[in-house]
């Protein structure tokens, strides 16, 4: 009886110490909760398996478009081939004049089909065109379980994507303050066309800051979306999930529960000192480039490594150039890195700034004199 106590109460004790995502659980065909700064997956469920993302698409539609280079005041003439596509619309009339900037707006807001299509063949000279730099973003973007057939996400072969590789999108989306914007816009009116955002997370969960939704009969309820709180932002994506809005909000809640964001390096904070050679200052400091905070739960604490590209520095150097990164490790497992910089300029001969300091000691003493 005592050795069936004892089995129990250590399971009981086992359960306990589980993180709480195992308790979350969703009602998602695949999942993931991703810190958006790092990339740390918190939790996930069949994630790196590849599976329709219906209007999620989009995501990778305006970033491609809003990277080629074309101006969101750029009036678009709407050709016949783009209007009155399938599924939902924003319903554009061919020979119709629209900004970019409205498409895009009516694309991530109201998940035009149309608007996709405008959108991708305007920035793409073809849909066609368009369509292999999305692929060409996905391969960049390290989303290896990622095929795109369309800018819209409508069903079609070699059309999929993974809640995984989504997520990596959605990183890339924040990063891209325009889009960034775009998708945490809850309304916004535009010539005679008003949008409303589709993403109900924006009025129901506080800290959400976007980005998407999606729905097709064969693809099921899509969603990416993204908060922050106390300075961590964290990116969660549902695929196939009929309780989308409430399995976010436990996933969010989840993850703020259970991590912080945590300072590793503030922007000029030297963290370490090298040689120099030919210098009148035998060592140089060297600082963070930028700063970076980690996402960690409690009792967690990150290793760094200093990975430097020449063990002495030879001038001349100006201050801030880059000679190596500084890269923060939890077990094994990298959680981001920033560049290390010269904190000070580096001299390249020893002669010529002792010459300066005389000629700077000559110039005192005449002024004194």
């Amino acid at each position: 009886m005592k050795r069936l106590f004892g089995a129990f109460l250590a399971l009981t004790i086992w359960m306990i110490s589980l993180p709480a995502a195992c308790a979350v659980g969703t009602s998602a065909s695949a999942a993931v909760l991703m810190d958006a700064g790092s990339g740390r997956v918190l939790y996930e469920q069949n994630a790196r398996q590849p599976r329709l993302i219906a209007s999620t698409t989009k995501l990778m539609t305006a970033l491609v478009a809003l990277e080629s280079g074309h101006d969101l005041n750029e009036e678009v003439t709407v050709r016949r081939e783009w209007a009155g596509a399938e599924g939902s619309s924003i319903y554009l009339q061919p020979g119709e004049k629209v900004t970019l900037e409205a498409l895009l707006y009516g694309m991530l807001l109201r998940s035009g089909n149309d608007a996709a299509l405008a959108v991708a063949g305007h920035c793409g000279g073809t849909v066609e065109e368009f369509v292999v730099r999305m692929n060409d973003k996905a391969r960049e973007l390290g989303m290896e379980n990622s095929s795109f057939a369309n800018p819209n996400g409508l069903d079609a072969e070699g059309h999929y994507s993974s809640a995984y590789d989504m997520a990596l999108l959605a990183r890339a989306c924040l990063g891209n303050e325009t889009l960034a914007q775009m998708v945490s816009t809850r309304t916004i009116t535009l010539g005679t066309r008003t949008f409303t955002n589709h993403n109900k997370l924006l009025w129901r969960y506080a800290g959400c800051i976007g980005l998407k939704t999606g729905f097709t009969e064969k693809a099921g309820r899509t969603l990416v979306s993204a908060a922050e709180r106390e300075g961590l932002t964290l990116i969660c994506v549902t695929l196939n999930d009929p309780n989308d809005w409430a399995d976010h909000a436990a996933l969010f809640d989840y993850g703020f529960s259970a991590y912080r964001a945590e300072p590793a390096a503030e922007e000029g904070e030297v963290l370490c000192r090298v040689p120099t050679a030919g210098s009148l200052t035998p060592f140089c400091p060297v600082a963070a480039g930028e700063g970076l905070s980690l996402c960690l739960a409690s009792g967690e604490e990150a290793e760094r490594e200093l990975r430097l590209d020449r063990e002495t520095l030879e001038g001349p150097l100006p201050a801030g150039t880059q000679i190596g990164e500084a890269v923060y490790y939890l077990q094994d497992k990298e959680l981001g890195r920033v560049p290390l910089v010269t904190a000070r300029p580096v001299s390249g001969d020893r002669t010529e700034s002792r010459d300066l300091l005389s000629r700077l000691r000559d110039r005192l003493d005449e002024l004194s004199g």
